[in-house]
Protein backbone atom coordinates (compact mmCIF):
# COMPACT_ATOMS: atom_id res chain seq x y z
CA UNK A 1 0.00 0.00 0.00
CA UNK A 2 1.28 3.42 -0.90
CA UNK A 3 1.82 6.01 1.76
CA UNK A 4 -0.78 8.76 1.74
CA UNK A 5 0.55 12.09 0.62
CA UNK A 6 -0.66 15.43 1.79
CA UNK A 7 -2.31 15.96 -1.60
CA UNK A 8 -4.15 12.59 -1.33
CA UNK A 9 -5.30 13.44 2.23
CA UNK A 10 -6.75 16.76 1.04
CA UNK A 11 -8.49 14.98 -1.86
CA UNK A 12 -9.94 12.36 0.51
CA UNK A 13 -11.24 15.02 2.92
CA UNK A 14 -12.75 17.00 0.00
CA UNK A 15 -14.40 13.85 -1.39
CA UNK A 16 -15.84 13.02 2.04
CA UNK A 17 -17.14 16.59 2.42
CA UNK A 18 -18.68 16.38 -1.03
CA UNK A 19 -20.42 13.08 -0.17
CA UNK A 20 -21.77 14.55 3.07
CA UNK A 21 -22.99 17.65 1.21
CA UNK A 22 -24.70 15.56 -1.48
CA UNK A 23 -26.28 13.29 1.13
CA UNK A 24 -27.38 16.30 3.17
CA UNK A 25 -28.85 17.88 0.05
CA UNK A 26 -30.87 14.75 -0.64
CA UNK A 27 -32.23 14.77 2.91
CA UNK A 28 -33.06 18.45 2.61
CA UNK A 29 -34.91 17.84 -0.63
CA UNK A 30 -36.88 15.00 1.01
CA UNK A 31 -37.98 17.13 3.95
CA UNK A 32 -38.72 20.14 1.80
CA UNK A 33 -40.98 18.41 -0.73
CA UNK A 34 -44.08 20.28 -1.70
CA UNK A 35 -46.91 19.35 -4.00
CA UNK A 36 -50.49 19.91 -4.92
CA UNK A 37 -53.40 17.96 -6.29
CA UNK A 38 -57.13 17.91 -6.63
CA UNK A 39 -60.01 15.47 -6.83
CA UNK A 40 -63.62 15.55 -7.79
CA UNK A 41 -66.82 13.58 -7.34
CA UNK A 42 -70.21 13.86 -8.97
CA UNK A 43 -72.99 14.75 -6.56
CA UNK A 44 -76.19 12.73 -6.53
CA UNK A 45 -78.94 13.99 -8.79
CA UNK A 46 -81.25 14.42 -5.80
CA UNK A 47 -83.96 12.36 -4.23
CA UNK A 48 -87.59 11.71 -4.92
CA UNK A 49 -90.09 12.72 -2.23
CA UNK A 50 -90.95 10.23 0.47
CA UNK A 51 -94.68 9.43 0.42
CA UNK A 52 -96.43 9.61 3.79
CA UNK A 53 -99.67 7.69 4.42
CA UNK A 54 -102.15 8.52 7.17
CA UNK A 55 -104.79 5.99 8.25
CA UNK A 56 -107.40 6.95 10.85
CA UNK A 57 -109.38 4.26 12.63
CA UNK A 58 -113.11 4.59 11.83
CA UNK A 59 -115.72 5.72 14.33
CA UNK A 60 -114.68 9.32 15.02
CA UNK A 61 -117.10 10.66 17.64
CA UNK A 62 -117.02 13.53 20.13
CA UNK A 63 -114.62 12.88 22.99
CA UNK A 64 -113.43 9.51 21.66
CA UNK A 65 -109.81 9.57 20.45
CA UNK A 66 -109.14 7.42 17.40
CA UNK A 67 -105.77 5.95 16.47
CA UNK A 68 -103.91 7.44 13.50
CA UNK A 69 -101.29 5.18 11.92
CA UNK A 70 -98.52 6.92 9.96
CA UNK A 71 -96.22 5.22 7.45
CA UNK A 72 -93.77 6.36 4.78
CA UNK A 73 -92.61 4.88 1.50
CA UNK A 74 -89.09 5.76 0.38
CA UNK A 75 -88.50 5.30 -3.38
CA UNK A 76 -84.85 6.34 -3.13
CA UNK A 77 -81.66 4.29 -3.10
CA UNK A 78 -80.64 5.51 0.37
CA UNK A 79 -82.29 5.61 3.80
CA UNK A 80 -83.75 8.91 4.96
CA UNK A 81 -84.88 10.35 8.28
CA UNK A 82 -88.50 11.52 8.62
CA UNK A 83 -89.94 13.59 11.45
CA UNK A 84 -93.67 14.32 11.22
CA UNK A 85 -94.81 17.87 12.02
CA UNK A 86 -97.86 20.12 11.89
CA UNK A 87 -100.90 17.85 11.56
CA UNK A 88 -103.76 19.76 9.88
CA UNK A 89 -107.37 18.58 9.94
CA UNK A 90 -109.86 19.35 7.17
CA UNK A 91 -113.42 18.10 6.76
CA UNK A 92 -115.78 17.46 3.84
CA UNK A 93 -118.68 19.35 5.49
CA UNK A 94 -118.46 23.12 6.05
CA UNK A 95 -120.53 22.76 9.24
CA UNK A 96 -118.00 20.32 10.69
CA UNK A 97 -115.29 22.72 11.85
CA UNK A 98 -111.64 21.60 11.62
CA UNK A 99 -110.97 23.59 14.82
CA UNK A 100 -113.07 21.07 16.73
CA UNK A 101 -110.43 18.42 16.11
CA UNK A 102 -107.02 17.74 17.54
CA UNK A 103 -104.50 15.49 15.79
CA UNK A 104 -101.16 14.30 17.12
CA UNK A 105 -98.11 12.78 15.45
CA UNK A 106 -95.50 10.36 16.81
CA UNK A 107 -92.27 11.81 18.11
CA UNK A 108 -89.51 11.30 15.50
CA UNK A 109 -87.26 11.05 13.68
CA UNK A 110 -87.70 7.62 12.15
CA UNK A 111 -85.33 6.09 9.62
CA UNK A 112 -87.19 5.12 6.45
CA UNK A 113 -85.30 2.38 4.66
CA UNK A 114 -84.38 2.72 0.99
CA UNK A 115 -87.00 1.24 -1.32
CA UNK A 116 -89.28 0.25 1.56
CA UNK A 117 -92.41 1.25 3.46
CA UNK A 118 -91.75 1.94 7.14
CA UNK A 119 -94.22 2.39 10.01
CA UNK A 120 -93.60 5.83 11.56
CA UNK A 121 -95.77 5.23 14.62
CA UNK A 122 -99.19 6.26 15.87
CA UNK A 123 -100.95 9.43 16.94
CA UNK A 124 -104.54 10.26 17.79
CA UNK A 125 -107.44 12.16 16.23
CA UNK A 126 -109.93 13.57 18.71
CA UNK A 127 -113.18 15.39 17.99
CA UNK A 128 -113.22 17.58 21.09
CA UNK A 129 -116.62 17.29 22.78
CA UNK A 130 -118.29 20.67 23.27
CA UNK A 131 -121.75 20.24 24.84
CA UNK A 132 -122.56 23.88 24.04
CA UNK A 133 -122.25 23.29 20.27
CA UNK A 134 -124.24 20.92 18.05
CA UNK A 135 -121.58 18.88 16.27
CA UNK A 136 -124.03 16.80 14.19
CA UNK A 137 -122.52 18.23 10.97
CA UNK A 138 -119.57 15.91 11.56
CA UNK A 139 -121.81 12.79 11.30
CA UNK A 140 -120.84 11.09 8.06
CA UNK A 141 -118.24 13.76 7.18
CA UNK A 142 -114.87 12.77 5.80
CA UNK A 143 -112.11 13.97 8.11
CA UNK A 144 -108.67 14.29 6.54
CA UNK A 145 -105.39 14.63 8.44
CA UNK A 146 -102.46 16.08 6.48
CA UNK A 147 -98.95 16.18 7.94
CA UNK A 148 -95.67 17.72 6.99
CA UNK A 149 -92.22 16.36 7.58
CA UNK A 150 -88.67 17.53 7.96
Amino acid sequence: MRPMTKKNKIAAVAASAALVAVGGGAAYAYWSTTGSGNGSAKAAAGTDPVSISVTVDPGVAPGTPQKITYSATNPNASDTQVTLINPVVTTSDAGCKPGWFEATVPVGPTSVLAGATTNLGVGTLTLNDDPAINQDACKGATITVTVGSN
